[in-house]
């Protein structure tokens, strides 16, 4: 037996009397339960009869006991009766003993559903215009340039742009690194060396101060030297077609330069896009009035944390460590989860609320094409990774995710990007999703940055 009132827009108190016949049966089974945790002399554990348990551990207890085992199945009939679908694990708000039984109030929260949506279509959001600055194509072509180019021994000061093959040592002559190639001005190594570099020549010792990690990795202040045994200088190798032949899948400058250009635009409009997307969002949900159920968003928030700590455990930093590290209070860290979570939920409410009004549906042809690429891209059988998904009831949950994808690119679309002069913005979707970059075109070489990249590695 159960009744229902609503306490909030989406939010019902639903009062289950659990009957005494039912309690009576409840109290037997905690009385069992109870007898095989606690210690009863003469009694072997789970065979002291139930009015000795009772005696044992107090009637209050037994009744509380009692209300536990039958609770659950007495909620869970009372839900189904009542045809409401909780979001989060409902949660008794009150307890009174009645004639014959036991009257439990239990709070259930709804899934929050908007009476209105905010106006989206035509909604204008202000974006800057996707151009091509000048010199942007030649400067991606001076760093493909760079990236295949030769160093030879100078016999000069160094200066910034140059490598350096050094050996590091501390002060009192114990060694640190040895014979590492490095670029003067990268500012990638210890602090303070790029000023000992420049203007050293080889041969020159430069001493500078410096931190090294110290034996409990603590930063340690020390007086460094620096052996400078080789300078470097980078020759960077002509532009020709003959080299573009060489190195890229182009056969001129010319059709580098091209793609090079045709492939910054793209890459800017995604920016753009992207851009305005976000700003259309945060738009919108700025103009969701909706107080969120207090239960939801502590739900909300215990997920984004869970993410969070995991995330920070993947860098070996824990929370604490985290808060530390940042300076910031634990207060003010509860008070950005609770934001982050308010934000979250009102983003799926209007989603959802957009893919109602647009008429957007998910088929199970677009499930299965996401499984089959997140299996895909994890290197499993499509069938075991929908297997996972379904021991973990997020089949619906990617459902719903691909539901709200579909329902923020058609906002995309029925949204009107403007500059700040208020003229319509051309956001053009790119030529080619899936083609690389013309810098990446082009063959890895063995230049000095590859040399670099292992270095810092």
């Amino acid at each position: 037996m159960s009744d229902t009132r609503q306490t909030g827009p989406f939010e019902r108190i639903l009062t289950v009397i659990i009957a005494g016949e039912t309690l009576a049966k409840a109290e037997a089974k905690a009385s069992r339960r109870l007898s095989r945790e606690v210690k009863i002399k003469g009694f072997r554990p789970g065979k002291a009869p139930r009015q000795l348990v009772e005696k044992v551990v107090g009637a209050e207890t037994l009744r509380r006991e009692a209300v536990d085992v039958a609770l659950p199945e007495a909620v869970a009939e009372a839900i189904r009766e009542s045809d409401l679908s909780p979001v989060v694990t409902p949660r008794v708000d009150d307890l009174r003993d009645v004639d014959g039984g036991v009257e439990v109030d239990v709070l259930i929260t709804l899934w929050p559903t908007l009476e209105s949506l905010p106006e989206y279509r035509g909604r204008r959001i202000e974006v800057d215009p996707p151009r091509l600055g000048e010199g942007e194509v030649e400067e991606r072509i001076e760093q493909i340039r760079h990236r295949f180019a030769e160093l030879e021994d100078v016999q000069r000061e160094a200066a910034d742009g140059d490598y350096v093959v050094v050996d590091v040592l501390r002060a009192d002559g114990a060694e640190f690194v040895k014979e590492m190639m490095y670029e003067v001005g990268s500012g990638s190594f210890l602090e303070g060396i790029d000023m000992a570099l420049r203007g050293a020549r080889a041969g020159f010792i430069e001493e500078f101060d410096t931190e090294f990690p110290g034996a409990e990795g603590e930063p340690e202040a020390v007086v460094a030297r620096v052996l400078v045994k080789q300078v470097k200088s980078k020759r960077l190798p002509e532009l020709t077609d003959q080299w573009v032949d060489d190195v890229s899948e182009f056969e001129t400058v010319a059709e580098m330069r091209e793609r090079l250009e045709q492939d910054l635009t793209d890459l800017k409009a995604r920016g753009a896009r992207l851009v305005f997307g976000e700003r259309l969002m945060e738009a919108l949900v700025e103009d969701v009035g909706l107080d969120l159920p207090e239960a939801l968003v502590e739900a909300e928030m215990e997920t984004v944390l869970h993410r969070f700590a995991r995330d920070l455990s993947h860098r070996g930093i824990g929370i604490d460590q985290y808060l530390t590290l940042t300076g910031q209070e634990q207060g003010a860290f509860i008070d950005d989860l609770r934001i982050r979570a308010s934000l979250n939920l009102k983003t799926r409410i209007l989603l959802d609320g957009v893919a109602a009004a647009e008429g957007i549906e998910v088929g199970p042809d677009e499930v299965d094409a996401v499984i089959a690429g997140l299996a895909e891209a994890a290197g499993v059988e499509a069938g075991e990774y929908r297997s996972a998904l379904e021991k973990g009831d997020r089949v619906q949950t990617l459902a719903g995710d691909i539901l709200r994808d579909k329902a923020m690119r058609r906002l995309v679309e029925l949204a009107v990007p403007v500059d700040a002069e208020g003229e319509v913005v051309d956001l053009p979707e790119p030529d080619r999703d899936e083609a690389p970059d013309a810098g990446e075109a082009v063959d890895a070489g063995d230049g000095p940055e590859s040399a670099e990249d292992e270095d810092e590695e």
